[in-house]
Formats: structure tokens, C-alpha cells, sequence
């Protein structure tokens, strides 16, 4: 994962180790002291420090001296103010991403590499059936990947192939990074939110994947890290569908034409259509299942409804056998007597 950086032009290309002070991000960090100098490579470590817990400052300072003790250089700590929408697991990852986005675009690092192991992708594959948000969110984390994944913030570095993010511990277990930092004589830091029942994952971590060993047997979290595998094969293969199909359908006004769409297979559609309001200025992230339903039945379920309002401002109608994205206000409104 870090052999594309190996023959960099000039200085050598520095990679970041993303590291909380746990066993994952620990035995990152040890193992990418000792892999990056044989490919040519510097390696540097940034610990975030959410502020959420009495005594987290003294924490990633201690993290960050880890670090430099393992060779790891430059060595930052980044303090951030975890707040905005959604619960408090989903702000602190947004805060926390901004900021490793911010500190590789001012390192001009080629990568940030990530402590997430194949248990990890297992609790997330099984977050994303319960949620019931489709094939994309059942593809769990990829191996590399320009943001962090699941439609959220994040950019890609200049140059960077692959995409700044890179998880090399997603095919090892949980239990193989715990030996490593014993073995190493490495001190870890267990964070109680991990164990904390008030967290969702932590309840799959604690209760859910233990009771699906017992009853289904072991390997399950090998199991489902490989659903996410080939999940995330057919969703790159749909959502490239999509973009094609975007692409050839869309005019220069941004309508598309309503027959084409109808033509296509359900789960490409839904993508064009999202494709089509996120072009259309609507927030990554933020368009929902109902109000891509809403624009679907536009298509699919036509009699004569008005537009579907969208976030950002925007809205979606049917007019003349085609669909508008974005649809301006002061447009002639569709009817039940339209002829489509």
C-alpha cells in the first residue's frame, strides 16, 4: 500500500500514521517506523485530540511522545472543536478529518495512513444493515479512498493516486494488532467510548458480533469483511454505470429525459438522479432516501404531482417529458393536465 510513494522525485515523500494511542493505530505506527525507510519514505504521526474527555490533552501529548520514540517525524498533535449536525460520534469524525485534511495539505503528504482492521469493517458493514442505506454503505471502508468514506468530507491530494487515506490494516484482525503492541512491549491506551454502551458500535462491538460467533460460529468478521468486499465491487461498477449514463442523458439546461431515465435499471437510476441534484448544487451527503424516492417517482410513479424539494435550496419537477435539476422557481409548474 505505501510501493507507489517508493520512487518519489526529490525529497522523500512523507506519509502520515493517524494514531489515537489504541492497539490499531499503535502497531500502525510501529510497523510504518519500520517499513517506510526501506521504500524511501518519511513517516510522521498526527493524534487528534477531540477534547471530549477529562484529561485528553495530557493523553495525545503522550501519544505524540510515542510516536517521536518510534521514530516518527513530524510528529503534531491536533486539537479540535467537535460540534455541528448529527450525534456526537458523527461530529467528532467530521472535526476529526478536517482536521488530518488540513495537516497532509500543509505537510504535502502523500498519505494518511489509518488504523482500521478487519473487525472494523465488520461492525461497519453491520451498522449499515441495520440502517438499511443500500449496497454502498454495505461496502463498508475501502482499502484507500479520498475521503473518508460514506459520502462524507475529505479531498484528495494533488498527484496522489488512490486517494490520501490509506487502511493497510483492514484485512488483519483486531486481536493480531493486540499481540503486536505485546510483543513490541508497546503501551496502549483503551478508550472507554470503544466499551461505552451508549455508542452503537460499541454495543455491535460488545454484544452483537460476540452472540453471531456463538450462534452462526466463528469468522464472521471475516465473513462480513468480505461481503464488504464484493459489495463495494458492484457499487463502483453501478455508480460507474451511473456517471456514464449521467453523462449522455444530461442536457444543457440539466434536464434529463424522462423516458431514458425510466429505461434504465432502478438502482442506476437512483444514482443518476443523485448524481443529477448533486450537480444541481444539493449537499454531498445530505439528499435523503425519501427525496431520492420523491424524484424516482417523477418517473416511475407519474400523475401530475408538483416538484420535490431538495436540500440546498433546490427542487426537482417533471415538464414535457423531461426532468428538471434544478427546477427554477418561476418556471411553468407541472399539472395533472401536462401531457406527461
Amino acid at each position: 500500500m505505501l510501493a507507489p510513494f517508493a520512487d518519489a522525485a526529490g525529497e522523500p515523500a512523507l506519509v502520515l500514521v493517524a494514531c489515537s494511542g489504541g492497539a490499531d493505530s499503535v502497531a500502525l505506527a510501529a510497523a510504518a517506523a519500520f517499513v517506510a525507510p526501506r521504500l524511501g519514505l518519511r513517516v510522521g504521526g498526527v493524534t487528534v485530540d477531540h477534547g471530549l474527555q477529562r484529561g485528553s490533552a495530557q493523553r495525545a501529548a503522550t501519544v505524540a511522545a510515542a510516536m517521536t520514540q518510534l521514530g516518527l517525524a513530524p510528529v503534531e498533535v491536533l486539537t479540535v472543536d467537535v460540534g455541528g449536525p448529527g450525534g456526537p460520534e458523527a461530529a467528532a469524525r467530521t472535526a476529526r478529518y478536517a482536521a488530518l485534511d488540513g495537516v497532509a495539505h500543509r505537510l504535502n503528504a502523500r498519505a494518511v495512513l489509518l488504523g482500521h482492521t478487519l473487525d472494523d469493517q465488520a461492525e461497519t458493514v453491520l451498522l449499515g444493515l441495520a440502517r438499511g442505506s443500500g449496497t454502498r454503505s454495505l461496502a463498508g471502508m475501502a482499502a484507500s479512498t479520498a475521503g473518508p468514506g460514506n459520502g462524507e468530507p475529505g479531498t484528495a491530494q494533488p498527484g496522489v493516486v488512490g486517494g490520501l487515506y490509506r487502511r493497510p490494516l483492514l484485512s488483519i484482525e483486531r486481536a493480531v494488532t493486540r499481540a503486536a503492541c505485546a510483543d513490541l512491549e508497546l503501551a496502549v491506551w483503551d478508550d472507554p467510548h470503544n466499551v461505552d454502551p451508549a455508542f452503537a458500535r460499541a454495543r455491535v462491538r460488545a454484544d452483537l458480533l460476540p452472540i453471531l460467533e456463538e450462534v452462526l460460529g466463528p469468522g464472521i468478521a471475516a465473513a462480513l469483511a468480505r461481503t464488504a468486499s464484493l459489495a463495494r465491487d458492484d457499487a463502483d461498477a453501478l455508480d460507474l454505470w451511473a456517471a456514464t449514463s449521467y453523462r449522455t442523458l444530461v442536457d444543457d439546461d440539466g434536464s434529463l429525459g424522462v423516458d431514458e431515465l425510466a429505461a434504465l435499471p432502478a438502482a442506476v437510476r437512483r444514482r443518476v438522479l443523485r448524481l443529477a441534484a448533486v450537480s444541481a448544487g444539493c449537499p454531498t451527503g445530505a439528499l435523503s432516501s425519501a427525496q431520492l424516492a420523491a424524484i424516482d417517482a417523477l418517473i416511475t410513479q407519474w400523475h401530475g404531482q408538483g416538484p420535490v424539494s431538495l436540500p440546498g435550496g433546490r427542487r426537482a419537477a417533471r415538464r414535457c417529458g423531461r426532468l428538471y435539476v434544478p427546477d427554477l422557481p418561476d418556471q411553468h409548474q407541472p399539472s395533472s393536465t401536462d401531457p406527461q
